[in-house]
C-alpha cells in the first residue's frame, strides 16, 4: 500500500510540475507597490489648527487623510505627546502633523510650523 502512494505522488510530481514550471506568469505584472501609495513612516500631513487649548494639552486639527493610521480629511482634537507641541501653535497655523497611535490613543508626535 506505502508503495502505490508513493508511486502515486511521483507520478503526479512528474506530470504536474510541468504546468508550473516555465514563464507561464511572464504577462503578469509584479511590480512594487508606487511610492506614492507607500508611506514612509515619518511622513507629515498637512493640517491647520483650529483650537489649543494648554490645560489639556489637546490641539484640533482640521487634517488631510491620516494614512498610516487608516483616518481620512477630518476635524478632530489630539492629544500632543509633549506641552511643547501645544506652546508653539495658535489657531489659524498652517502645519505639518504625525499623528500615531500611542497607547492606544491616537496622539501627535510630531508638528511643525509650515512657512
Amino acid at each position: 500500500m506505502k508503495k502505490r502512494i508513493v508511486a502515486s505522488a511521483v507520478l503526479a510530481a512528474v506530470f504536474v510540475a510541468p504546468a508550473f514550471a516555465g514563464d507561464d506568469m511572464a504577462g503578469m505584472k509584479m511590480s512594487a507597490p508606487s511610492a506614492s501609495k507607500m508611506s514612509p513612516k515619518t511622513a507629515l500631513t498637512d493640517a491647520e489648527v483650529k483650537k489649543v487649548d494648554p490645560e489639556t494639552g489637546m490641539v484640533t486639527l482640521k487634517h488631510g487623510a491620516l494614512e498610516n493610521v487608516g483616518m481620512p480629511p477630518m476635524t478632530m482634537a489630539f492629544k500632543a505627546k509633549d506641552a511643547a507641541m501645544v506652546k508653539q501653535v495658535h489657531e489659524g497655523d498652517k502645519v505639518k502633523v504625525r499623528v500615531e497611535s500611542v497607547n492606544g490613543r491616537l496622539t501627535i508626535v510630531k508638528m511643525e510650523k509650515r512657512s
